[in-house]
């Protein structure tokens, strides 16, 4: 599978480039590889879909604030937007003026015909684990979609044949009008309102699905959930969604993820946080812990002589990063836990030790502070 290009890339803007720029850059890109205006470049029509699917994301703000966060992965198997040529007539249409792009080059697109019509999409929440978005994971959901009615074949047709032409549009699905103006010839193109954009009208009604085309069914559908994903990421299945009335292409399935709280490990991005208190005499004298991950417990050394707000790194123990660059690291701050209530032995032992020189803190100037710590290891 071909390497898909950086949106702003394909656009020719820069990563900070207001809408209207971005607007401005897909006009012209669509303008130049329009494949009416292309018809001896068989890349022409790549090309045009290619500034659609860009512009469908960096002109809306969450896809591009998702975009810019985690790239093509982020949209949902590796990038979003229409790929279907009528659909992006009727989503983007608008950016040339009131005619859509029939308008503004004059005429319809070669071939001419009815616009197929796309079902409603499916929206699920989905939880996950930490260990499942560090690693990946394939789950299967079971969802209740409209499906493609098998005896009449989406049609709503008795036996899915029992239609004729509609008599209006002559089974275009569109009524047009031509304008002049001093321009030259302006064509503005409506749904047909006697078959509602459809090209065809029923004759007699499927018995199943009373003329709906579609029907009500319950299926389980696999998902295979990237590394790396994010709280509120959004993913997409193409075609999953709803099959509309009476023919047409399903919606997709859009899966919301919901990240579960770990009960003792944080994220951070890809990292992985985890606060492990040790005593006053493990600081001293050192000792062996172990301390939970991802992939199960691990042993640690903490050192003699540790001070409080050390930080270790367990490197490539956090999360698999979701556009394939390596892996987070897991990051362990060491607290020194300070009893507050000692017994009158334990006061007798301490007491011994407050004027010991050893025990005065004597702080030299290659000791980092907090910040300088936090700083070391976040770089």
């Amino acid at each position: 599978m071909a390497t898909k290009r950086d949106y702003y890339e394909v656009l020719g803007v820069a990563k900070n480039a207001e809408g209207d720029v971005i607007k401005s850059a897909y006009r012209k890109m669509a303008i130049k590889y329009h494949p009416d205006k292309n018809p001896d470049d068989p890349t022409a029509e790549d090309k045009f879909k290619e500034a659609a699917e860009a512009y469908e994301v960096l002109s809306n703000a969450d896809k591009r604030a998702r975009y810019d966060r985690y790239g093509h992965q982020g949209m949902g198997g590796g990038g979003g937007g229409p790929q279907n040529m009528e659909d992006i007539f009727s989503q983007f249409g608008d950016i040339f003026g009131g005619g859509g792009f029939e308008g503004f080059f004059g005429g319809g697109r070669q071939g001419g015909g009815r616009r197929q019509k796309k079902g409603s999409n499916l929206r699920i929440k989905l939880k996950l684990d930490l260990e499942e978005i560090a690693n990946g994971v394939e789950k299967k959901i079971k969802v209740k979609r409209y499906v493609a009615c098998q005896p009449c074949s989406g049609t709503g047709a008795k036996n899915g044949t029992d239609l004729k032409t509609c008599p209006t549009c002559q089974g275009q699905g569109q009524t047009k009008r031509v304008v002049n103006t001093m321009l030259g010839q302006m064509v503005s193109s409506s749904t047909c309102p006697t078959c509602h954009g459809e090209g065809k009208t029923i004759v007699s009604t499927c018995d199943v699905c009373k003329g709906e085309g579609r029907q009500l069914h319950e299926e389980v559908i696999p998902i295979n959930i990237p590394a790396g994903v994010a709280n509120d990421m959004q993913l997409s299945m193409n075609g999953k969604g709803n099959f509309p009335e009476r023919g047409g292409v399903p919606g997709d399935l859009l899966i919301q993820i919901e990240e579960e709280p770990h009960e003792f490990l944080k994220r951070d991005g890809n990292n992985i946080m985890f606060e492990q208190y040790i005593s006053f005499v493990d600081a001293a004298l050192g000792a062996s812990l172990e301390v939970p991950t991802i992939e199960g417990k691990v042993k640690i050394k903490v050192d003699p002589g540790t001070q409080p707000g050390k930080i270790l790194r367990l490197r490539g123990k956090g999360i698999k990063d979701i556009n394939g660059y390596g892996r987070g690291d897991q990051l362990i701050h060491l607290n020194v836990w300070t009893p507050k209530n000692v017994s009158s032995q334990e006061r007798e032992l301490l007491e011994k030790l407050r004027d010991s020189d050893n025990f005065t803190p004597h702080p030299g100037k290659n000791e980092k502070g907090f910040f300088e710590k936090v700083k070391e290891y976040f770089q």
